[in-house]
């Protein structure tokens, strides 16, 4: 008999001796066993009709909203969010399940006059069946909710997997989601890779969220099944700051880019573009706003940076940045948490993993640029493209310069950590494969169109 997986045990990263609870992975045949209970409930939840959904999807919209301050405050203590965050996070996710509320009524296809003789031609999207969803830690709530709730608005029935390190926040998420739903709608299924690689071998259609390593892997194999895939990844976003621009509110914002969450987020700010004469103004203010930057105890209102989700991201933290000396580093505070001082380096040799690596941590590099065209260049040179901030007085850049940049989305005068989830979001290259997550994007991606000719038997 083979030995039983080792549990893994959740800690809070504030104060590792805090264990919320053991994740017992329930192995490849129970997540199997999983998506063949959500398939067999597919159809009723489908044939239910479109206000069954849409009621069962705005009850647990009110049930988070009545859950917010419980849900934060788990945020806080099992991924070390900071309070503010959490709050928001939490908002967020009641919007988004009563945004897909309203999706069932929305038309799911169009009718179209025949080339040629009588008839007619429809255009149908029909949901895939069981969407299996991969989801990260860092937004516990947010991210399962932007994927699960249009896939259900859709007539899909969902297995989710969360990350270990989420699985608290996960499981009472589940529990709000199940009381609004029949059986076998959505199941949470917990573990690891050998629960992941179950999900993605028997699922209809995959949604993932994580590192691009295994982003990749994600799509290989739902490529091999054909079955539909989409898989956000990574980032290493660029801040372009032009000489014209507010340069103290500039440095405001991707300081807050940089440290909030402890840069934990695939839209924070990796590389800071300076163009011009914004370079000398730009290095002080930026230095500044760190060393005046709130970190410490997530649970704190004021705090916005916390500590890192583990002792092993801590020590890649530390790692990325050996024998750097940094241009301005804000504080670490002493005590059992995994933290890391926010920190901006510069003058880095050519070909350094900090300008092609993600770090997943509270660091960017400094860079000058010569013009527009250049901090577009240096934009454009990595494997990844997810989001791009500009910071700028005009509309010149905007709109002349721009459009050259091959990220997903550009934030103007805001920072580059941001979400509206009624727009599309995702990146190119190495950031992200398939269809867009989020807005309506997300119904077209879990379902399929289909193309039906109507003729009839008899002519008058």
């Amino acid at each position: 008999m083979s030995a039983a997986p080792t549990p893994f045990l959740s800690r809070n990263p504030a104060d590792p001796a805090d264990i919320l609870t053991e994740v017992a992975p329930v192995g490849a045949v129970a997540v199997a066993a999983a998506v063949e209970r959500a398939r067999a409930a597919q159809p009723g939840w489908l044939g239910g009709g479109a206000a069954a959904r849409s009621a069962a999807l705005s009850a647990i919209a009110a049930a988070v909203e009545a859950a917010a301050a419980e849900l934060a405050d788990l945020a806080v203590r099992e991924v070390g969010k900071p309070l503010a965050e959490a709050r928001a996070e939490v908002a967020r996710t009641a919007a988004v399940w009563r945004y897909y509320a309203q999706a069932p009524y929305e038309p799911t296809g169009a009718v179209h006059e025949s080339a040629a003789g009588p008839g007619l031609l429809l255009t149908r999207r029909r949901p895939h069946g069981v969407a299996g969803l991969i989801t990260p830690w860092n937004f516990p709530f947010a991210i399962p909710s932007w994927k699960a709730a249009p896939a259900l608005a859709a007539g899909n029935t969902v297995v989710l997997k969360p990350a270990p390190e989420a699985t608290a926040c996960a499981r009472r998420l589940a529990e709000i989601i199940g009381q609004a739903l029949p059986e076998g709608a959505f199941t949470l299924v917990t573990g690891g890779p050998e629960e992941g690689e179950a999900l993605l071998a028997t699922a209809d259609a995959l949604s993932f969220t994580g590192s691009t390593t295994v982003g990749t892997a994600v799509v290989r194999t739902a490529t091999a099944r054909g079955v539909p895939v989409q898989a956000e990844m990574g980032g290493l976003n660029a801040a372009i700051v032009l000489p014209d621009t507010d340069i103290a509110r500039a440095a405001g914002h991707i300081a807050s880019a940089i440290a909030g969450y402890a840069g934990q987020k695939c839209t924070a700010t990796s590389r800071v573009i300076a163009v011009g004469a914004a370079l000398g103004p730009l290095r002080e203010a930026l230095a500044e706003e760190l060393r005046t930057l709130a970190v410490g105890d997530p649970a704190d209102p004021a705090t916005v940076c916390g500590p890192l989700i583990g002792e092993r991201a801590r020590d890649r933290f530390a790692a990325a940045l050996e024998g750097l000396p940094p241009l301005a580093a804000g504080t670490a505070p002493d005590g059992p948490g995994w933290y890391a001082a926010p920190t901006v380096v510069e003058k880095l040799p050519e070909g350094h993993h900090l300008l092609r690596e993600e770090v997943f941590g509270p660091v960017a590099v400094l860079l000058p640029a010569d013009d527009l065209a250049d901090a577009v260049r240096i934009t454009n040179s990595v494997p990844y493209g997810l989001v791009t901030s500009v910071h700028t007085a005009g509309l010149d850049a905007v709109l002349h310069g721009l459009d050259r940049l091959d990220t997903g989305m550009v934030r103007v005068n805001a920072p580059s950590a941001g979400v509206d989830f009624h727009l599309p979001f995702g990146g190119t290259k190495a950031s992200g494969h398939g269809p867009r997550e989020q807005g309506r994007a997300a119904l077209e991606f879990y379902t399929s169109s289909r193309t039906y000719t109507l003729t009839p038997a008899h002519t008058m």
